[in-house]
């Protein structure tokens, strides 16, 4: 337990120095452009050999090609007027969208200021770091097919823009390749069993606020392959059907080809109770009484509002559904009968699930839904949107018939990126929303199933790589913080028996 939660196989360290190893060839390829003459930077990235030859490398002959130098050997083949469009990539640095990372919650790094040391010459500009669940590396490692894809994949990642506002991209830096060794062990999915024995494969961590925050295509089919024609994977989808649902299957199941048999809602007793107009709940604090003691009334308009639109959200899809009722000590019969006789007044299949106390034995009755759901309720899959329809449309498709918004409202700097991604050739990737979890809308107070509101675009950003466009709606933070009281008070190691206490 101790190494799944900390370090496991390295693979998010993997991920964050790949990802700094490209944030620091964008900062250091702006420093030597703006210090060095046309020359003396072509001669230093295309250098002499023993032979008096000006070779190139590999990644540098895929940009000539870009460029449209073709069947150029030797640097000195080109004229002067190529030696520069080859070697200035001139990128603006207003444009650039691809940040540093780190796998720590330090709400301090939302924005800060580079390059203030003596030797940068004054080539300072302000930027920010996200966690490294939310990077760009950690989605493609989720969506890639194997180590080629990924490779390419890196390559499409658009740092930014030029001067001309033309897109950036991994591969025009020459960093593909690095990157890629860098990440070479992470392809490979880890295989880890339950506290039952059950096998389950941890592959990729895509935050689901951020990324599309599902586990890897990879793993799903490997799994498959493992469980055979007859049998039955579970793989995840993110938090919130509103968020990683919609997500996985407008997004990943476009990438892998997958599509699943049935959709499992997980709802709580308590979750409906918020919705349904219980006090907010504050991280460490005491939880109110109406959360712990029988409160129908509560329960049921949260299973009016919210679990109605979370089951007819699925069901927009043509997948069935099994609303998964997870039973908690304080929960009355009464309260979980309520929820499971909503699930099937809306049209999904309720089962009440005991696995929290009794694990795989407390959820036989969630698995025998699952798989008779399965046989009798075929899948007939479709996605919400065509990738064809502009980038404002799909947003507007999402907020409208996913979070229930009347319409949405962009920016002017929101807007000003889709018309840039519109010309850089990106308006036929999905959409990947970047909104809170906590309400179906952008605004976390909300709760229930909000209607009448106007769904905020404040940003949008490119993933070309992981090969999504990323909205920011609302207030929506890319770097978590600590909150007063952080777990780490709890957490020690006995330097003797080098047990560890208090992860959970």
């Amino acid at each position: 337990m101790e190494e799944f939660n900390l370090h496991l196989t390295g693979d998010i360290h993997a991920i964050t120095a790949a990802n700094n190893l490209i944030a620091a060839a964008i900062d250091t390829r702006i420093f030597h452009e703006s210090t060095q003459p046309d020359d003396a930077l072509f001669n230093r990235l295309v250098p002499k050999n023993k032979a008096g030859k000006r070779p190139f490398s590999e990644i540098q002959k895929r940009r000539l090609e870009r460029l449209g130098f073709h069947g150029i050997e030797d640097g000195d083949g080109l004229s002067s007027e190529q030696k520069v469009k080859f070697a200035r990539l001139n990128i603006d640095p207003d444009t650039i969208t691809f940040n540093r990372v780190m796998d720590t919650n330090d709400r301090y790094l939302r924005g800060i200021e580079i390059g203030l040391g003596k030797t940068e010459k004054g080539k300072t500009r302000k930027t920010e770091f996200m966690i490294t669940v939310g990077s760009e590396l950690m989605a493609i490692l989720a969506l890639a097919n194997d180590l080629a894809d990924l490779r390419q994949r890196i390559s499409k990642i658009s740092i930014g823009s030029d001067t001309n506002g033309n897109s950036v991209t991994v591969d025009d830096l020459g960093v593909t390749g690095a990157a890629a060794v860098l990440m070479k062990d992470t392809i490979k999915p880890n295989l880890m069993q339950t506290v039952e024995g059950t096998p389950v494969f941890v592959h990729a961590g895509p935050f689901a606020n951020i990324a599309h925050g599902a586990s890897s295509i990879l793993a799903d089919k490997i799994a498959l392959k493992l469980v055979g024609p007859e049998g039955f994977v579970v793989t995840e989808a993110g938090f919130g059907a509103d968020i990683g649902m919609e997500k996985f299957f407008n997004i990943k199941c476009r990438y892998s080809g997958l599509t699943p048999h049935v959709v499992v809602l997980v709802a709580t007793v308590r979750a409906l109770k918020m919705h349904g107009g219980g006090p907010s709940v504050t991280a460490g604090a005491p939880l109110a009484k109406e959360y712990l003691t029988p409160n129908v009334d509560l329960l049921r308009a949260g299973c009016d509002s919210n679990l109605r639109k979370q089951i007819e959200n699925a069901l927009k899809f043509n997948v069935p559904v099994v609303v998964c009722v997870n039973k908690f000590a304080s929960d009355s019969p009464e309260e979980l009968e309520l929820v499971k006789s909503k699930a099937n007044e809306f049209g999904a299949t309720g089962v009440i699930s005991n696995h929290w106390a009794l694990g795989g034995k407390g959820a036989e009755d969630l698995a025998k839904a699952v798989v008779e759901v399965s046989e009798k309720k075929k899948s007939d899959f479709k996605f919400l949107y065509p990738l064809e329809e502009t980038i404002n449309k799909k947003i507007e498709t999402i907020a409208k018939e996913i979070y229930g918004a009347d319409g949405i409202e962009l920016s002017e700097l929101a807007q000003k990126k889709i018309d840039l991604y519109t010309r850089n050739g990106f308006d036929k990737l999905p959409i990947c929303m970047a909104k809170t979890q906590l309400s179906l809308s952008h605004d976390p107070n909300l709760k229930g199933a909000p209607t009448g509101f106007t769904l905020p675009v404040r940003d949008v950003r490119v993933s070309a790589g992981a090969g999504f466009i990323f909205p920011l709606c609302g207030d929506i933070t890319t770097m978590p913080g600590l909150n007063t009281r952080p777990c780490f008070y709890d957490i020690d190691i006995d330097p003797e028996t080098l047990l560890i206490e208090g992860l959970f």
